[in-house]
């Protein structure tokens, strides 16, 4: 199956220009801001899409709050898909992003409810995939002008750049300094053809084999670069079983692939 490069700007089916797909687990304290952030960039069509896992501390609740309010005059900004389980990060997106293609959004990102992900980015990717008629636009740590918060310490520092690399190496996929990235815009057609729900990844590996797929299709890459910031409220989601599979899941591409 082979990606076409495109037009600099799909057309609409009347959903979003820019659909941002944000998966949530008891992220109550960090949603309101991050949504404030989110839909206050200059972006024609810009909708927030929160995909939330049943969270505990109430931050399914606080997103339908904060759609109402945001959707208050008529136009839809924000939207929220409940899910009844906590099954994944990929399986999340992968619901979240269906999703947004079938609204007809002509473009949709990826991007953390931690805040980790600079909002203010989300204009600049928008114009790197209009002038390139790039397939995947990347918020990169590793491109020049890209950073890490400086609150990380060496170690963290040194184990990111050690998977991306490792990551990069077994797939073959140097072309991209930042196979890792979570802070992604997708043109709409390429997801439909790569069919997110088909993957294997639940966990943060998702972000590496999606990568994987759409370019071993010719999918066109351009990375753009972004600071990427320390959470300020809540806990990492993860876990030891998440950076497991993180490992595992280039070499199991690789075989099934090969």
């Amino acid at each position: 199956m082979t990606y076409g490069n495109g037009s600099a700007d799909p057309g609409r089916s009347g959903g979003a220009t820019v659909t941002v797909v944000m998966p949530t687990y008891n992220e109550a304290a960090n949603l309101p801001r991050i949504a404030e952030l989110v839909l206050g960039q200059p972006v024609e069509g810009l909708e927030l899409k929160i995909v939330d896992d049943s969270s505990p501390d109430g931050t399914g609740r606080i997103a339908d709050e904060l759609a109402e309010k945001y959707n208050a005059d008529g136009r839809r900004r924000m939207s929220v898909l409940h899910r009844v389980e906590k099954d994944g990060l990929g399986r999340a997106y992968a619901a979240g992003m269906s999703a947004a293609v079938a609204e007809g959004a002509a473009y949709v990102v990826q991007m953390d409810a931690d805040g980790s992900h600079p909002a203010e980015a989300l204009p600049r990717m928008l114009a790197a995939a209009r002038e390139s008629g790039a397939g995947l636009v990347i918020g990169s740590r590793y491109v020049d002008g890209g950073s890490l918060d400086e609150e990380w310490g060496w170690h963290r520092k040194a184990l990111s750049r050690f998977a991306n690399g490792y990551a990069r190496t077994i797939l073959g996929t140097k072309q991209i300094s930042d196979l890792t990235a979570g802070f992604t815009m997708w043109r709409s057609d390429v997801l439909a053809a790569v069919d997110v729900t088909s993957l294997d990844s639940a966990g943060y590996s998702f972000q590496v084999e999606l990568k994987y797929k759409a370019v071993r299709g010719g999918c066109q890459v351009v990375e753009v670069p972004i600071r990427f910031e320390e959470r300020t409220e809540g806990e990492s989601k993860m876990s030891l079983g998440t950076q497991i599979e993180s490992a595992m899941i280039p070499l199991r591409l690789r075989r099934r692939y090969r």
